[in-house]
């Protein structure tokens, strides 16, 4: 039987879910996807609050969500949401709610919608492991259906949407306690509450499974989709997002990986790109990822399977032969595509990583550093860097120590002259893989130029598992977009989908004859700036890996993109902190706007920065307070010296 977490596994089809409605909006039932995002401003300050809102209704935004953290602010959403009507805007308004039912209930009598989180609505995180017998973890069922019941009878009574959006990292100690840490709790604290509405006939519902970590988040959704299916029958509406993703570059490709791996596979009816950055920035990158999936087809020439080879719901890496330095358990590899160059010279080889100083004669290489260069018909004609190998198309390739031929599997079956070593040989479709089965020393390296192109070559990886093969897989992705943003997305979608589900021992990305680099100065959106595309690729190929955990480059920064709860400059101190934290390579620091959700939120990070109040910080070492109220003046220094006292500090080069 198929795993039931999407209507089809080759093709791209929208899953069918509930219809909402939020206000005069529709969402769910094969509607257009909305986008939204969350205002950063106070709530009581309601000039503000409309200001901002109003920016990002015209940037784009179909909903807006406004933090409600107490009884105080609830009400305030009533002047606000007079103050946009009186002005002409009617997009919904939603109630962002975090531990106070109360405020919940008063919002949900004013405005459109109301977004709960079951882990801290009426549950407590202290961190605490708790034995329960079945009686007593249903006893606790009860006392939640208790709190959360009139909620959901003023929503129906007042036809008030309602969001279940779960956090990985504010999991309550009692699911924790039964579930762990998993994709699996996070399923069921929704489904705790989903019950509820449902026993009171109520169903304007729309539910989410968030997590900074893409990997957690995109297992969850599948299994929330296949819960639902089971239990009841049908999906309701899912919003989609990867919560405290960061900001720049890194931001866009979590989100995009994680969210595009769900709409590539249909599943996604609302998204928000969680951006450390003004609200109103974010639903430009949100369009772009949407506009993927506009009038996309659904037809396919790839025949439906009944069967996975692999789990969808837990991640295990692909069984791969090792191939010199591809494959098997080594981490997956990067290939730069530099064939446009006419004549390769080493200053071209810093956009990649490798710096060559003239008077030393040496190379210095950085973590981000290329394993491949592909320059097409020419041959590299300087001694490489020992790290670094040189791949040309195969008519024109001379054996040499440090370069290998890419081959069309016609010219691989035809040639006299192969690779001792390492032949690549271009993989662009099925059906031609039984003819290399018993080949030895040779790595695949899989594009497709289909709309469904992701699908594609997941079904390559199907094809080769039916086959028993095991030869490593480098993934090759090529966009025809324009602006950086669009590359990014696209780039990040195609191959971090497959790199989430185990499958890919490197990758390649490059450029299309009809694509550019435009960064146009256009109002209400802002695009990376782009200097080298060469630089940008490579750095977004080891993006790509870092935000699938394939393979760490970086420090990797969990940051959320602040609200109305925010107690310091989000932006500013996110900039300070990277600027000295940089080289720690694999060290996860979370920065958090607040105390609300910053300890729980930051969920698997190492070290966390969060603001406990005005003008003070919480310094964490993993979910261990070490130093709490710290003046912020003082609070990144203090940040290092916590890294150094933990041992994962070391001086920059």
């Amino acid at each position: 039987m198929m795993q039931l977490y999407t209507p089809s596994l080759l093709t791209y089809q929208r899953l069918q879910t509930v219809e909402v409605k939020i206000g005069d909006l529709l969402l769910g039932n094969n509607h257009p996807i909305r986008v939204q995002t969350m205002t950063t401003t106070d709530t009581m300050d309601t000039k503000a609050t409309v200001e901002q809102t109003i920016r990002c209704i015209e940037a784009g935004a179909e909903l807006v969500r406004i933090t409600a953290p107490s009884k105080n602010e609830a009400q305030n959403l009533l002047e606000i949401k007079k103050e946009l009507r009186k002005r002409g805007y009617t997009t919904p308004l939603v109630a962002d709610i975090h531990f106070t039912p109360n405020a919940a209930e008063i919002a949900a009598r004013l405005i459109e919608k109301v977004r709960v989180n079951p882990g801290n609505y009426a549950d407590k995180k202290k961190f605490e492991f708790i034995e329960y017998t079945d009686a007593a973890y249903n006893e606790e069922i009860e006392r939640i259906r208790d709190r959360f019941t009139p909620l959901v009878k003023i929503c129906k009574e007042h036809g008030t949407a309602m969001r279940i959006g779960t956090n990985h990292g504010s999991l309550s100690d009692r699911i924790m306690s039964r579930y762990g840490d998993s994709a699996n709790g996070m399923v069921e604290s929704a489904m705790e509450f989903l019950r509820i509405a449902r026993d009171e006939s109520y169903h304007n519902i729309v539910l989410s499974m968030k997590s900074s970590n893409p990997l957690v988040m995109v297992q969850a959704y599948r299994l929330l989709v296949q819960t639902m299916q089971q239990e009841f029958g049908i999906c309701y509406p899912l919003h989609l997002g990867v919560t405290e993703a960061g900001d720049g570059e890194d931001g866009r490709i979590k989100s995009a990986i994680g969210i595009g791996t769900l709409l590539e596979d249909g599943i996604g009816d609302t998204i928000r790109v969680s951006l450390t950055e003004d609200p109103e920035f974010e639903i430009p990158v949100c369009k772009d990822i949407v506009n993927r999936y506009n009038g996309r087809s659904i037809s396919s020439s790839l025949p439906e399977i009944a069967k996975l080879p692999y789990s969808p719901f837990e991640y295990k890496r692909r069984e791969s032969a090792v191939v010199e330095n591809i494959g098997g358990k080594q981490v997956p590899v990067v290939m730069a595509d530099m064939g446009s160059i006419e004549k390769i010279i080493p200053e071209h080889l810093q956009s990649i990583g490798y710096t060559y100083d003239v008077p030393t004669d040496k190379w210095s290489i950085s973590d981000a550093a290329a394993d491949f260069i592909y320059t097409g018909e020419k041959q590299i004609d300087f001694h490489l860097p020992g790290t670094l190998k040189n791949i040309v198309l195969a008519p024109f390739w001379k054996e040499s120590e440090s370069s290998f031929p890419l081959f069309s599997l016609k010219e691989f079956q035809a040639a006299e002259k192969k690779s001792g070593r390492i032949n690549f040989i271009l993989i662009e479709g099925p059906g031609e893989l039984l003819k290399l089965r018993d080949e030895k020393n040779i790595v695949l390296c899989v594009k497709s130029n289909a709309e469904n192109a992701m699908q594609s070559v997941r079904n390559i990886f199907i094809e080769l598992a039916a086959l028993g093969m095991h030869h490593p897989v480098v993934l090759f992705s090529e966009s025809n977009n324009h602006t950086p943003d669009e590359h990014l997305i696209q780039f990040a979608t195609e191959t971090g989908a497959l790199f989430l589900d185990g499958m890919g021992d490197g990758i390649c990305l490059g450029f299309g004859e009809g694509s550019a680099m435009d960064n146009p100065v256009v109002k209400g959106r802002t695009y990376l700036p782009v200097k080298d595309i060469y630089q940008f690729a490579n750095n977004t190929a080891f993006s790509i890996l870092q935000a699938t955990r394939t393979r760490i480059s970086k420090t990797e920064y969990i940051s959320c993109p602040s609200c109305g709860r925010t107690l310091f400059d989000l932006q500013e101190t996110t900039a300070k902190i990277r600027s000295v934290t940089n080289h720690l390579k694999g060290v996860k620091i979370a920065i958090m706007g607040c105390i609300v959700n910053g300890p729980g939120e930051m969920a698997d990070a190492d070290f966390g920065y969060v603001g406990s109040g005005p003008g003070k910080i919480t310094l964490y070492r993993s979910k261990e307070i070490v130093k709490k109220n710290v003046d912020s003046e003082v609070a990144v220094d203090e940040l290092i010296n916590l890294l150094k006292e933990s041992g994962a500090w070391v001086e920059p080069a």
